[in-house]
């Protein structure tokens, strides 16, 4: 009896924490996708896109929604991951995956959150520059200049370490060039800072980064500076380790169970 409860006590552990992890990801039927080593990939690199869902299911397809289609994806089955290498311009758009799910009426998941790749080194690289200089007393306002003589649409601004990217809309300047200021506020904290640029019709397809810029900061500097616009990616790292630990519980008290179970058996035989 005592076997028998540990059994159905390790089951429903097992159900309500695979329950709790899934729903802090998000929709139970729905994998998430994401990208390693990165989702900002250059021109000739490559990049592994994984789909994420509960343990045991593995099979997956994979579609881009927009820009040039990709046909190595056409009606294609993939295990675990999908490695894109070398990476070119049509690589660069927004992708989603689908898990295979017996239970389904359709045998397929729900698609997956949307994954924005974007390809860098399709044209020459900005300047980046900081205003009043690259090295600033702690607490006084810093600028960002990002600019070219190249008529782009929008700048990205990343910070090496960051999970995400600014981005500001290039204007014309009184020199020639087309520019964009990022204001960080008042100094608190250095590092090193590229920019990219990109055109409105090809908005995931980038130059080639800026040099890097190191700022740094005299003074008692603090953790972070205040971001002048909303970052406009992330690339999901919090959700996925909540994946892994939720994967790991699982199979922890499967092997548990398992163990019980064949402890279980044995005395059985030995009684017999």
């Amino acid at each position: 009896k005592s076997m028998s409860l540990t059994v159905v006590i390790l089951a429903c552990l097992g159900f309500f924490l695979d329950q709790r992890v899934w729903a802090h990801v998000g929709d139970q039927d729905k994998p998430f996708c994401s990208a390693w080593p990165s989702a900002v990939v250059p021109q000739g690199g490559h990049v592994t896109l994984w789909c994420h869902y509960r343990p045991g299911f593995n099979i997956f397809t994979l579609y881009k929604e927009d820009g040039v289609p990709v046909p190595e994806l056409y009606k294609r089955i993939f295990w675990n991951s999908f490695l894109i290498s070398p990476v070119t311009a049509a690589h660069a758009g927004t992708y989603r995956c689908r898990v295979f799910h017996p239970h389904s009426p359709t045998e397929w998941s729900a698609p997956s959150n949307p994954l924005v790749i974007m390809v860098t080194g399709l044209y020459d690289k900005p300047s980046l520059s900081a205003q009043p200089g690259p090295t600033v007393p702690a607490g006084e306002n810093v600028t960002l200049s990002c600019s070219s003589q190249r008529s782009f649409d929008m700048y990205h601004l990343s910070r090496e370490g960051e999970a995400h990217e600014l981005r500001l809309p290039a204007v014309p300047s009184v020199n020639g060039t087309f520019q964009a200021d990022f204001p960080l506020g008042p100094a608190t904290h250095g590092g090193n800072y590229r920019c990219f640029g990109s055109l409105r019709d090809s908005p995931y397809e980038w130059s080639d980064p800026s040099d890097p810029l190191p700022v740094s900061v005299t003074g008692n500097p603090s953790s972070s500076w205040p971001s002048p616009t909303e970052p406009s990616f992330k690339t999901g790292i919090p959700r996925h380790l909540h994946v892994l630990i939720g994967t790991s519980v699982v199979m922890i008290l499967f092997t548990i169970f398992f163990f019980l179970l064949h402890r279980w058996c044995s005395k059985k035989r030995m009684l017999l």
